[in-house]
């Protein structure tokens, strides 16, 4: 028999919380923007799309503070944040998270280069993080795994002041609460395989 840790159960049974969220509590789920890991407190936008997992829509504000469940074991691996809500290849646009104005703000990039269907572990991107900020050059270069996309592209002067964290796509978590402002059980979707792949 095989036997999976908590949080990973939780995935398994989300289907079910999820009909039965009136009478034993809710989920919901979102991109993390910040992590406070001694105070144990996660900052995250809503997903409002979270009905179709492979087409995310990060858009829903203000963002939501929580506190990760008081057990350990109800959690999975700590979360990466990042301000990326989305981009748009086609369109060459960033959407980012602006910490000042606490809204998202819409960039136009020049696109240098880019490598389509690049799977994580492609040699261009295994073992590597991201985001790359060149100043000298300024040039940011990133990763989404999840649309296989690799991209160098430049953007106005006065982006590269900004933070790195800026260009980098916060991991998507999923919890179960009772109290809005208190997980029971966290799981961190972007760094979880229950597949084992």
């Amino acid at each position: 028999m095989m036997f999976f840790p908590k949080w990973i159960n939780f995935l398994i049974v989300l289907p079910v919380l999820l009909l039965l969220g009136c009478q034993f509590g809710d989920v919901q789920q979102g991109r993390v923007i910040e992590y406070d890991r001694e105070e144990g407190i996660i900052t995250y936008i809503r997903d409002s799309n979270y009905m179709d997992p492979e087409n995310p829509r990060y858009d829903l504000l203000p963002p939501i503070t929580i506190r990760i469940p008081e057990n350990p074991k109800e959690m999975g691996p700590e979360p990466t944040a990042g301000k990326r809500m989305e981009i748009n290849f086609d369109k060459r646009e960033i959407t980012i998270f602006n910490d000042e104005t606490q809204d998202f703000e819409v960039i136009k990039y020049t696109l240098i280069e880019q490598h389509d269907r690049i799977f994580r572990d492609d040699p261009l991107v295994a073992g590597k993080a991201f985001p790359v900020v060149d100043l000298d050059q300024k040039t940011i270069t990133v990763y989404s795994f999840r649309q296989e996309v690799l991209a160098r592209f430049s953007v106005p002067d006065e982006y590269f002041d900004l933070p790195d964290e800026t260009w980098r796509a916060g991991d998507e978590i999923r919890y179960y609460y009772k109290d809005p402002g208190q997980a029971l059980r966290l799981m961190n979707v972007t760094r979880t395989d229950i597949f084992g792949h």
